[in-house]
């Protein structure tokens, strides 16, 4: 029978080599609406800051539904699996639309080994996941919606009038996206899992709010590990699977995924300096402070908890930067906690080239540009840009009073 896949060649050549065949994409999806009652609660919510509860809801359970359309409809076509999962949202209209979309496979001799399993890996990182000695079990996701707020902002606003961090929104943002992390943790104890793998993190604005997702692979380790400090802990990783290959290879094992964010306030004082010094060409010193001394402390963050868990190592550590209201500055760092053991291997020696080759992209639509960037880490001048809006509307008020005075 003719096949439809959205498999490339380099990945059939790899799940060739571990006995599967491709099969045909599978799609599900859903589309929801908040409802009148929700929107009022949600924009009440969103009005205190933190994270909205209800929105979170509302997105986990369309995931869940189109997820659950997409593996029922691999189901009846008798696949082994489900590779290269992706879970995303859609606007139309006031509505959200989530769309689950993937690639089933089947064994070579046509006969299932085990129960259907879903994965976020495409077929080259699904070699080197097996490879390494992890058994895919589910797809599985965590989410949080959140709102920066009005209270929460304008305490920030007070607060960026003294230069450093702000420790009330620095708790909330580490709160929230500690939230999305959990609940990837929580779906994977329902697979019976030791591992989540492959790790992906996305934040996604919607209508106002922001939403953090991670997605990844709940796995099971054939060969343990016995990195986990208790018997119902999850290991959890971002590294992707051909890079775990390669740690496993030197003997390593993954720990934890850490995750540290800090928000930072550059000061009235500071904002007024160096939105003066932006008209001449030259370093602007408050605000090459300001972001160095978030960095240090965001990145203080994982690595204490690195060393509080035992661990060797913290690899692939990534930062990221984003303008927050009111001028203020976040920064995110993300990396996984590793842990060097005796008697680890892979399954091969050597992963083969068709792993590791990047497949091209041969189709491209130049009326979207950046249609699915969804890292909001964008914009040159937008620090510049909150400062300076700051310092405007101080200046507006003081002519107000002025005024008003005479």
């Amino acid at each position: 029978m003719t096949v439809t896949t959205g498999l490339s060649g380099n990945e059939l050549f790899c799940l060739e080599k571990k006995g599967y065949a491709p099969g045909n994409i599978v799609v599900g999806n859903s589309v929801h609406s908040l409802g009148f009652v929700g929107s009022v609660s949600s924009g009440f919510k969103a009005v205190m800051g933190g994270e909205i509860e209800n929105i979170s809801q509302l997105v986990s359970e369309g995931r869940d539904t189109a997820y659950r359309r997409m593996f029922d409809e691999a189901a009846s076509h008798g696949a082994q699996g489900i590779t290269g999962v992706k879970n995303e949202l859609i606007l139309h209209h006031g509505n959200i639309e989530f769309l689950s979309i993937g690639s089933s496979i089947h064994t070579i001799n046509g006969q299932p080994s085990s129960p259907l399993f879903s994965t976020s890996a495409d077929g080259q990182e699904l070699y080197a996941q097996l490879d390494a000695g992890y058994e895919p079990l589910g797809f599985c996701f965590g989410n949080t919606a959140y709102s920066l707020g009005v209270r929460r902002g304008f305490s920030g606003l007070l607060k960026t009038l003294g230069k450093g961090e702000v420790k009330v929104l620095s708790d909330m943002f580490n709160h929230t996206r500690h939230l999305a992390l959990e609940r990837l943790i929580a779906h994977a104890h329902n697979y019976n899992a030791d591992a989540v793998l492959g790790i992906k993190t996305t934040i996604i604005p919607i209508g106002g709010m922001i939403e953090m997702l991670m997605i990844g692979t709940a796995s099971r380790q054939v060969q343990t590990d016995s990195v986990a400090a208790k018997a119902d802990e999850i290991v959890t990783s971002d590294m992707t699977n051909v890079e775990m290959w390669n740690m496993r290879n030197l003997g390593y094992a993954p720990m934890k995924l850490l995750l540290g964010t800090s928000v930072y306030s550059l000061g009235f004082a500071g904002g007024v300096r160096s939105a003066l010094k932006s008209f001449v060409r030259g370093e602007i010193n408050e605000l090459t402070q300001l972001i160095y001394s978030a960095r240090e402390n965001a990145l203080s963050i994982i690595n204490d908890e690195a060393k509080a868990i035992g661990a060797d190592d913290v690899v692939g550590v990534k930062t990221y930067v984003y303008q927050l209201t009111n001028g203020l500055i976040e920064f995110m760092a993300i990396g996984t906690a590793v842990k060097k053991m005796p008697g680890l291997k892979t399954i091969s020696d050597h992963l083969p080239v068709q792993a590791i080759v990047v497949d091209q992209n041969t189709f491209f639509d130049s009326t979207q540009q950046n249609s699915f960037n969804l890292n909001l880490n964008t914009g040159n001048n937008s620090i510049m840009r909150g400062v300076l809006s700051r310092i405007l509307l101080i200046m507006f008020a003081v002519f107000i009073v002025f005024f008003s005075h005479r």
